[in-house]
């Protein structure tokens, strides 16, 4: 790798569930690497764990790309879902970011999130229900890893049944780097914003207990935000975790020592979801940042109006941060993990998403002990042309 090669972003697995060879080069030589986004322009990629850390950190640096000048992700006129319009309309720093997050947090506490717990339980043994009377093989991911979140945020959202879902779609669409065309875009983004609108008014008429008709009565939103913000739980709350599922199902399973051992002890299933989490190797393709001030790094300077793309899942497997970084340890704490990022801007989702990762865990271990992939491991199909990362299937046997 030449000291003046511009990689292409994001950069390919070798499988589905293997990192790039080339992060370790990168965090070793190259810790602040020029790169060309899918849109065609540059930014500057960081690997390391302390680098990382730090930019995600500053409250001052926002993954809301409308500054002049600033790196495009994508070159679609919607605007993919970290330059659109509507998501501008949720203050994304400072005195408005802090009260936005204070608003919605309130329903993402850990107090709630166990009460939620049965019912995603309850929710997680009808999905398996329904695969096995399907029969095997069976695609996990469809089957199970993708309703089972979708299900959670319309329940807090308050969206009926009937329309979840579109909501698969509309997701999809959002975080689209080249799947979409601008057409698809332009009507799922319409769609969206249009079904939310009308959601939303139902709510002001209607209130209901779930977490929009709580932000509608409080008055503190203007609709646009409201909208934001039910377009950033979905983005968030149903695509990641949808995906997370299956490569976390994917992890333990390629390698059935793994699957044994919680199966020997269930204790260990929190510490084995925050490490799946750490190991991922296809997380998508990380968090932009807009340097809005000279900062100082391990590697040097980067100047102000420098977009940084933070690379998470490198930085996870950075030797000098974990200890046998390289390894798959089911027991590893603490875990100081970056995949939802740090400080200010950190995943406001991210007690759910534990919660609806260690119950789907607890589900598949204790409904389906002999769980095994149905095809070799280095056989599963990544995901292409989303901002997220995943596999496309997860064909599984039990």
């Amino acid at each position: 790798m030449g000291s003046d090669e511009v990689l292409s972003y994001p950069i390919p697995n070798p499988t589905a569930l293997e990192p790039p060879e080339v992060w370790e080069r990168l965090r070793r030589e190259r810790p602040a690497a020029p790169v060309t986004l899918p849109s065609g322009d540059r930014a500057v990629l960081i690997t390391r764990y302390a680098d990382v850390k730090q930019v995600l950190g500053d409250p001052r640096f926002s993954r809301q790309l409308d500054a002049p000048g600033a790196a495009r992700i994508t070159d679609s006129e919607t605007g993919g879902v970290f330059n659109n319009e509507l998501g501008s309309s949720v203050p994304t720093t400072g005195e408005g970011h802090r009260r936005w997050r204070q608003a919605v947090g309130r329903w993402f506490t850990a107090k709630r999130m166990s009460a939620l717990r049965p019912e995603i339980e309850a929710m997680g043994d009808r999905l398996v229900d329904e695969m096995v009377a399907g029969g095997q093989p069976a695609d996990l991911k469809a089957a199970f890893g993708f309703p089972l979140p979708v299900w959670v945020i319309c329940h807090l959202l308050g969206v009926p049944a009937a329309d979840r879902d579109r909501f698969s779609h509309w997701s999809d669409a959002m975080l689209n780097l080249s799947r979409y065309s601008e057409d698809e875009l332009r009507t799922a983004q319409a769609d969206f914003v249009g079904y939310l609108t009308a959601h939303v008014a139902a709510k002001r008429a209607q209130p209901r207990d779930d977490l929009l008709s709580t932000l509608v009565t409080e008055g503190a939103m203007t609709d646009a935000q409201l909208v934001a913000t039910g377009l950033g739980l979905l983005v968030a709350g149903h695509e990641t975790t949808a995906n997370m599922i299956g490569k976390m199902v994917g992890m333990l399973l390629s390698d059935r020592s793994r699957w044994e051992r919680l199966l020997d002890d269930p204790a260990l299933v929190r510490t084995a979801v925050e490490e799946a989490l750490r190991f991922d190797a296809n997380p998508g393709i990380g968090l932009p940042r807009y340097l809005t001030e000279d900062t100082e790094l391990s590697t040097g300077t980067l100047p102000a109006g420098t977009t940084v793309m933070c690379s998470m899942a490198a930085a996870n497997r950075d030797e000098t941060a974990f200890e046998r970084s390289a390894e798959m340890d089911l027991e590893r704490a603490p875990n100081a993990h970056l995949a939802f990022g740090v400080g200010a801007h950190s995943c406001l989702g991210q007690a759910l998403a534990r919660t609806e990762l260690q119950v789907a865990l607890e589900v598949l271990l204790r409904r389906l002990p002999g769980l095994a992939l149905a095809v070799a491991p280095a056989n599963l199909a990544p995901v292409h042309g989303l901002v997220v990362g995943g596999l496309s299937r997860v064909p599984v046997r039990w």
